[in-house]
């Protein structure tokens, strides 16, 4: 679906402004090129809009393109000999590479404001089940669902009161990985991982992580992961606490 929207996006970055040219040159002789060029730059923010970089790009060089072929005497070439029609026609093609980064900038800054709302909402419902009283079983395999989509792992499941068996990395609740005892320092995942699952300093047990590879979850991701298991950590301590 994505592919396709971007693909439309290219399409409508190459193809509008020369639409618009062929409304506007009829009139040219009667209307400020300046005018045309504010025109054009609609276009290209409605392309960029959409936040696909290659997309917005393409409308600026077809906006400034046209602009000079249809615009600028001579008409009908690609030849500019008036200077204020030269800083026209880069003034667009510059303006639309910017607004063009402007554009996906505001995009991603939005897609990261929805995960981490996405986060929250977990963190949330989790809170909220622990709260409630609900069967902590029933949380766990929530929260080992949760893991999988969020960490992007082929698979993860818990297992009560151990720790350390195999000596697998470990993800620390700061965030951090450890593998051999050193924080990793690599890239993506150092391999099986153990997230432990504790409360008041008394371990419950563990979430034994297997990524998928290439999977290279970012620090937040792997902070609210150690917030799912404080969740899971509290519910199981609260329906059978740990004994010394």
């Amino acid at each position: 679906m994505k592919a396709r929207r971007d693909l439309l996006a290219a399409v409508a970055g190459v193809a509008a402004p020369l639409a618009l040219m062929a409304i506007l040159v009829p009139f040219r002789a009667s209307f400020p090129n300046t005018d045309a060029a504010l025109a054009l730059m609609l276009v290209v923010v409605a392309v960029a809009a959409t936040g696909y970089r290659l997309a917005g790009i393409l409308a600026a060089v077809s906006a400034a393109a046209w602009f000079d072929f249809f615009l600028t005497r001579p008409y009908e070439r690609f030849t500019i000999t008036r200077t204020t029609d030269l800083e026209t026609t880069v003034l667009i093609l510059v303006i639309g590479v910017a607004v063009t980064e402007l554009a996906v900038w505001g995009r991603r800054q939005h897609l990261a404001a929805t995960r981490r709302a996405g986060y929250l909402e977990g963190i949330n419902a989790a809170a909220e089940a622990v709260a409630a009283g609900g069967s902590p079983v029933t949380l766990v395999d929530q929260v080992a669902g949760q893991l999988t989509r969020l960490l992007a792992l082929r698979s993860c499941r818990f297992e009560y009161g151990v720790a350390g068996l195999g000596q697998p990395a470990r993800l620390q609740h700061d965030g951090r990985l450890l593998a051999g005892g050193k924080i990793w320092d690599g890239d993506g995942w150092p391999g099986d991982t153990e997230l432990l699952v504790e409360n008041s300093g008394l371990l419950q047990g563990r979430y034994l992580m297997v990524p998928e590879p290439g999977s290279r979850p970012t620090l937040e991701q792997r902070l609210v992961a150690a917030a799912f298991a404080d969740q899971v950590g509290a519910a199981l301590a609260a329906s059978r606490p740990v004994t010394q």
